[in-house]
């Protein structure tokens, strides 16, 4: 069965103006009665009310969806992503910094939010190629400008991925260690005559610190599939809900400072999680959604890990709108990073080795190969110690370690739906090969997401401009992430431990299929 290449929806626009509101036919349940029949009364205000035969009222509820609910349902062809982006754009934080200026003025302190933004390292590289600058330089301009207009804070991603680059490598271990001793224990069971379940997936408890307490699950499937990509997750979720178990538990970068920031910064500053207003600085307009999932929620203090996601294109507007110019900034108008960001101790900043999807299958290949197979030195940006095949297409790779001639791992990178929907076949009639997979939605990865900016003359070919942006991206010294001192200290001091629940509760999150409720409207009786 063959897939088509990329569909691509742009600039959707009907008569439907961006709302909370939805027109999805949503079906409601009717109160239980005698059937008799009815008639609606809409009163002075636009107030719907059931008349039954006895002359009583009811009000009748509006059926609405709300952004929590926006491009997770497969049932809107509309501006439901206008939608999310007028409720998340840059626009609101200027609210949020006209609210602080105006509670400052009436002396009302308690009233003035810590607003903090963390960026990633895909945008300042986005924004590095359009102005002709260093990764440092934007990094440093950035801090001033932001500083400038009332931020608090400034913090790099590439901090908070170190965290969800261990863990996910971790996470990959033990799923491949509890699937290595079931097949260990089929194979002896069927020596003997006994039933055999094969590789019948199943949950394990994984103890932490020798405590009952601090125990959790582990959902033992091969392969594991990356999960920082919302697109994806999203895609996942809708259309694939067998896929689920295989996605990796880890939080993706942005939420993984999220927590950072609303949880041990704040108790940090003595604020409470809700007196803080944190913004992402992102590549991508799925970031927006990521944000908004109930996952990501604070229930005690009713506030999101990530308040607001602005995009790359987002930003330099924000430059255009200030008066900022980027491009010539003098050294005085450049400022000092915070803490969590990612630098060496020359004040340079420091990544990660891999593609500008995050280095995932790289760290975590280098991770696997040494904790399971003793092998060290594994570079799959230089191909050392691994074989590296490209598919047919320069968005999918298989990159395998080899030990005596034999692949003992095998791991693959699928960006852009057309490779996503071939891997997903290949899950679906258990015909996968890969202990890993690299799933983003965007071809090229990260580096070319939806928010970052476009070519800045019609000469650069768009090849061109995402490999500008990439070699920029790679530019910075690398660390790996268990050298980070700063992310082992927190894994104490903050976190209690590698294996400890509290890390569990932080670092890992789920996933939910999302039932199909939708009726078709050319059914609907009116």
């Amino acid at each position: 069965m063959a897939f088509s290449g990329a569909v691509i929806l742009t600039d959707l626009n009907d008569y439907i103006a961006p709302s909370q509101a939805c027109i999805k036919p949503v079906e409601i349940k009717k109160n239980q009665g005698d059937g008799a029949p009815v008639s609606i009364k809409i009163d002075d205000f636009g107030g719907h009310f059931e008349v039954s035969q006895d002359g009583s009222e009811t009000k009748l509820e509006t059926a609405s969806i709300t952004l929590n609910d926006c491009l997770a349902c497969s049932g809107c062809i509309t501006s439901a992503e206008s939608i999310l982006v007028s409720m998340q754009s840059h626009e609101e934080l200027y609210k949020v910094f006209e609210s602080n200026r105006v509670a400052i003025e009436q002396g009302k302190t308690q009233d003035v939010k810590t607003v903090v933004v963390s960026i990633a390292p895909q945008s300042r590289a986005s924004i590095a190629a359009k102005y002709r600058l260093t990764p440092l330089q934007v990094a440093q301009r950035i801090t001033h400008f932001l500083k400038s207009l009332g931020v608090d804070y400034v913090f790099d991603t590439s901090f908070s991925r170190d965290f969800s680059l261990i863990e996910s490598a971790r996470e990959f271990v033990e799923r491949y260690r509890v699937l290595q001793e079931k097949q260990s224990a089929s194979r002896i069971v069927n020596n003997d005559g006994g039933d055999v379940e094969g590789l019948k997936p199943k949950r394990i408890r994984r103890a932490g610190n020798n405590s009952r307490e601090n125990s959790f699950m582990v959902e033992a499937r091969l392969p594991m599939l990356a999960s920082s990509c919302p697109g994806w997750i999203c895609y996942a979720e809708k259309t694939h809900g067998f896929t689920l178990p295989y996605i990796s538990e880890t939080k993706s970068p942005q939420q993984i400072m999220g927590v950072l920031v609303k949880d041990y910064l704040a108790n940090k500053i003595g604020v409470k999680p809700n007196q803080i207003y944190h913004v992402s600085v992102m590549m991508c307009y799925d970031k927006k959604l990521e944000a908004s999932r109930e996952d990501f929620i604070n229930n005690e203090y009713h506030t999101h890990d990530v308040d607001c996601v602005i995009t790359s294109g987002e930003l330099d507007k924000m430059f255009e709108e200030q008066n900022f110019k980027i491009a010539e900034c003098t050294t005085a108008m450049t400022s000092s990073f915070d803490s969590f960001t990612k630098m060496n101790s020359e004040g340079n900043l420091l990544g990660t080795s891999g593609t500008g999807s995050g280095g995932f299958l790289e760290y975590i290949l280098s991770y696997a190969a040494k904790e399971l197979f003793g092998v060290s030195g594994v570079d799959v940006d230089q191909e050392e110690g691994v074989v590296v095949k490209i598919g047919k297409n320069k968005d999918f790779k298989e990159i395998s370690l080899e030990i005596d001639g034999k692949s003992v791992l095998k791991f693959a990178s699928a960006y852009g739906f057309r490779n996503i929907q071939n891997l997903i076949r290949k899950i679906k009639t258990s015909s996968s090969p890969y202990h890993y997979v690299e799933v983003m939605a965007c071809p090229s990865g990260c580096i070319n997401g939806g928010g970052q900016l476009k070519p800045t003359e019609s000469s650069i070919s768009v090849k061109d401009w995402i490999n500008q942006v990439d070699k920029l991206y790679r530019s910075v010294d690398n660390e790996s992430p268990e050298n980070n001192e700063s992310v082992q200290r927190l894994y104490i001091d903050w976190l209690e431990g590698k294996d400890s629940l509290k890390c569990r509760k932080i670092m890992r999150t789920q996933y939910h299929a999302v039932e199909q409720t939708l009726i078709n409207p050319l059914t609907v009786k009116w």
